[in-house]
């Protein structure tokens, strides 16, 4: 820190000259009246006062021109805008970007101040602390970046949006953030950038600098403990198995109780113990053969710092059966499914009505696949797509390699399966003309793709390009395993086997009308607007906080969605000291930057306490008069 004033308007030492009329008028003769008295020796002041005021004689010392004069000083300081340097470079145009993720809400234990208060009130200070010749310009940091401010120097228009800013309960993306920093850049010169954060996001950011970063890193807030996932599970005996994962940050051991509630009602409560950094996942029974909402909820035993992952909801579906469709041709798929129980399989001989849509279809021509349903399978014929691309040959092939991490192929089995047909690619066609329309390569053949996936318009299609009942798969052990595996699938993307409890930063995915305006109220009382696809499929709708969103309009009635899960990272706390670059490392500092403090305003009140002492001096009735 210099200590020596610099002064940003010099100009204003130009008033110093109003000293010299002001000296001049304590050397004027004042003008009074004539008047004949019969003796002198009752006016010696009035006779030693001209002489004062005689522009030759020495005139008698004065504590009013003195107060005037260094008034007038002080006024003039004021003016010329002095600042104690601080040393550091000072930028006129300053981005700051303030990070208003997840873990900003948490608190210290001692001061009760979340990080987000911290960093406020740091920016606060450097607001105050504005030269006339700086621009500040504010950007929130969370899920996306959002400019607060344009350049300004403003401090009202500053301090207000600095006073709105409030927490997002999503990660953190610094890299959208100085994305924008970087836009703004072509709008005015920027050397240097700040940016306040506690540090939790990843390490590696994938941004070449075109500026200096100062990263300002806010001191750590206590240990915390957190709900980092709530999902359910239907079993073979009807039941639903729940999950619940907790975690705990580094600080410290944490106990803690865990209670489940079902409509309302606890049904169970178990106490843990997590050591520094641990996790533990906690599983429960629930019997529910209609929808029910669940709850958990956490009680810390020691001080948590983060109250926003201490709850969490979930939704258990309404049980139902399953309607597959599987043509009359395919015997071995029906009767791989003949005895389950919880499926109703079509066409029926006794029942000639069909549903309008399905849950599953099993078809063998493009003609089946075109009813409504979740999931398609198609066996033995090549999509109307991809008929340039592949063609079916009469010959022996088998199984050259298969993807094992498909939901549709796990534990499945295929080395030596003989198929009696065999896809060929086109000339010149190859996987990436498949991948560019929308399909994946499940089952590798050797002289072309044997089994395809695609997710289209929310439907999940498979097809076996040859018939599978003219290979020995159905005769192999593995048959039957994939094609439970195809009706967990369908289970799946039915929601009625499995489910899990929403999390931010979106919504996730809705179903209505097709086509259809729909509003949405957050949380926070914003209101949202989003439109249904063809399909009636709401998707990418952001979900910035945690607590219940409110869906309305056309076949909607007011549908209510809990959002309560926070990104496992939130919950850790975990702060990172140095940010790495495409180029180089950002180190984090946690000392206040330091910047130049103005002090006109503190010669100004110095001004005014000098005009009261002149007022009060002059005012003041000399002693010996009457009143």
């Amino acid at each position: 820190m210099n200590f020596w004033p610099g002064f940003y308007a010099l100009q204003g030492a130009w008033f110093l000259l109003l000293l010299v009329p002001l000296v001049i008028f304590y050397f004027l003769k004042l003008k009074r009246p004539h008047q004949r008295v019969p003796s002198l020796a009752l006016w010696s002041q009035v006779i030693n006062d001209r002489r004062v005021n005689s522009p030759f004689q020495r005139f008698k010392r004065s504590i009013l021109l003195l107060l005037q004069i260094l008034l007038l000083l002080f006024l003039v300081l004021a003016l010329m805008q002095p600042y104690v340097q601080s040393g550091a470079e000072r930028a006129e145009y300053l981005p700051i970007l303030i990070d208003c993720s997840a873990s900003m809400a948490a608190t210290d234990s001692e001061s009760g101040k979340t990080r987000l208060d911290l960093a406020k009130e740091r920016v606060a200070d450097l607001i105050d602390n504005m030269l006339p010749d700086q621009q500040i310009s504010l950007v929130a940091v969370s899920s996306t970046a959002r400019r607060l401010t344009a350049f300004t120097d403003n401090q009202r228009v500053l301090k207000k949006a600095l006073a709105d800013l409030a927490v997002d309960d999503v990660p953190s993306q610094l890299e959208d953030a100085l994305r924008m920093t970087q836009a703004l850049s072509r709008t005015a010169p920027i050397n240097t950038v700040l940016f306040y954060s506690d540090g939790n996001f990843p390490r590696e950011v994938n941004f070449e600098l075109p500026f200096d970063l100062n990263f300002q890193l806010l001191p750590p807030a206590g240990a915390n403990i957190g709900i980092t996932s709530f999902n359910a599970r239907k079993n073979q005996a009807g039941n639903w198995d729940v999950f619940i994962r907790v975690e705990n940050s580094k600080q410290a051991d944490s106990p803690a109780q865990v209670e489940l509630l079902q409509d309302g009602t606890s049904i169970a409560k178990e106490e843990i113990v997590l050591g520094s950094g641990d996790s533990q996942r906690l599983e429960f029974s629930v019997a529910a053969d209609k929808e029910s909402k669940l709850e958990a909820v956490l009680y810390p035993g020691s001080q948590d710092s983060l109250a926003a992952d201490n709850r969490a909801f979930l939704t258990i579906p309404q049980s139902r059966s399953l309607l597959v469709y599987i043509d009359p041709e395919l015997a071995s798929y029906r009767y791989a499914l003949a005895d389950d129980k919880e499926l109703i399989l079509y066409p029926q001989e006794k029942s000639p009505t069909a549903p309008p849509d399905y849950d599953l279809i099993i078809g063998s021509s493009a003609k089946d696949l075109d009813r409504p349903a979740l999931v398609k399978l198609g066996v033995g014929f090549i999509p109307e797509d991809l008929q340039e691309l592949i063609t079916l040959e009469s010959n022996l092939t088998d199984v050259v390699d298969w993807n094992r991490s498909s939901a549709f192929l796990r534990h499945v089995e295929l080395a030596d399966v003989q198929i009696s047909q065999q896809p060929v690619w086109a000339e010149n066609a190859n996987v990436e003309d498949l991948e560019a329309l929308g399909y994946e390569v499940l089952i590798h053949g050797r002289l072309g793709p044997l089994l395809l996936q695609k997710r289209n318009a929310g439907e999940l299609e498979f097809y076996f390009l040859f018939n599978t009942d003219r290979s020995t798969m159905p005769y192999r052990v593995g048959f039957p395993i994939m094609v439970s595996n195809l009706i967990q699938l369908t289970s799946q993307e039915a929601g009625i086997s499995e489910t899990q409890a929403a999390a931010t930063p979106v919504l996730p995915p809705l179903e209505f009308q097709p086509e259809k305006q729909y509003e949405i109220l957050t949380p926070a009382g914003k209101e949202l607007r989003a439109e249904s696809d063809q399909n009636g499929r709401i998707s990418g709708v952001a979900a910035l906080h945690t607590g219940q969103y409110t869906i309305s309009g056309a076949g909607a009635e007011n549908t209510k969605i809990s959002v309560s899960l926070l990104n496992p990272l939130e919950t850790s706390l975990v702060s990172v000291e140095e940010i790495q670059f495409s180029e180089v490392p950002v180190t984090a500092t946690q000392s206040q930057i330091d910047s130049d403090k103005p002090l006109w305003g503190e010669f100004a009140f110095i001004a005014f306490l000098l005009l009261l002492g002149e007022w009060w001096y002059f005012q003041k009735r000399p002693a010996g008069t009457m009143s």
